[in-house]
């Protein structure tokens, strides 16, 4: 589904691939080449969001943006990256060729530099600044910059660093933030989607074919039984030798 937000309307190139279940909203835009997988939410709220060429969104993902009057949470991602099944990026900097595995969490204010990566369950944390080719274990969580990584029995000590109504709802940290944060988010997401409109489906072309001359060379195909039939022989050979070896050992 593809809808405007806000007099935003999603700009998405026309090689790119949108699944029909999959949700794009606002000030978006899709590069070339992209695949947008069944179930993935897009989402700009407030600030723009864009996605570059060659990359995958895979099912079930959510990526949003966010802003208002007192804080702007953009979200880029770079050329030839992939965000895995049922990951979350929120106003986050994405760099080219980075991986995002399933159920990683990249957070508001995060920069993820080219090459980096987060494996299954890790999160890039508020802010947290992750460098060139950097990788996040399995549900480790990066956080400060430049990013410290620390294991999941660490989570406290990352957490007293985070300022995390302070950062991401500019709410004072405290009783009752979590609250308000809540009834103020509900206020800005009940404005910023009044009048959203559903569009015409997004076309989906099927990639142009190669010419002759851009045809990578075929691959050398061998029998599976031809394979198998070379190892017997050889095997029957090194028996072979061996009995022969034994004939000729002379007997204590």
């Amino acid at each position: 589904m593809i809808l405007s937000s806000a007099t935003k309307k999603p700009k998405i190139h026309p090689s790119a691939y949108v699944a029909p279940t999959a949700t794009i909203s606002g000030d978006v835009t899709v590069g070339s080449g992209c695949a947008i997988l069944h179930g993935a939410v897009i989402t700009a709220e407030g600030a723009p969001l864009t996605i570059g060429s060659d990359c995958v969104v895979m099912e079930n993902t959510v990526i949003k943006s966010s802003g208002g009057s007192a804080t702007q949470f953009p979200v880029k991602i770079g050329d030839r990256c992939i965000v895995g099944p049922s990951a979350y990026v929120v106003g986050a900097t994405i760099g080219n060729g980075c991986f995002i595995a399933s159920g990683t969490r990249v957070f508001n204010g995060a920069i993820m530099e080219d090459g980096s990566g987060v494996a299954l369950g890790g999160i890039v944390h508020v802010n947290a600044h992750l460098g060139k080719n950097v990788s996040v274990p399995m549900q480790h969580i990066a956080y400060g910059n430049p990013a410290k990584i620390v294991p999941p029995e660490k989570a406290a000590e990352a957490a007293r660093d985070l300022n995390f109504y302070e950062n991401v709802f500019n709410i004072e940290s405290g009783e009752g933030a979590r609250a308000k944060a809540a009834q103020t988010y509900a206020q800005f997401l009940r404005k910023a989607h009044a009048q959203d409109t559903v569009l015409d489906a997004h076309v989906n072309a099927a990639p142009a074919r190669r010419s002759s001359r851009e045809e990578p060379p075929p691959q050398q195909m061998t029998e599976v039984d031809t394979v198998v039939d070379a190892m017997m022989l050889e095997l029957q050979e090194m028996e072979h030798r061996r009995q022969e070896g034994l004939k000729k050992k002379p007997r204590a």
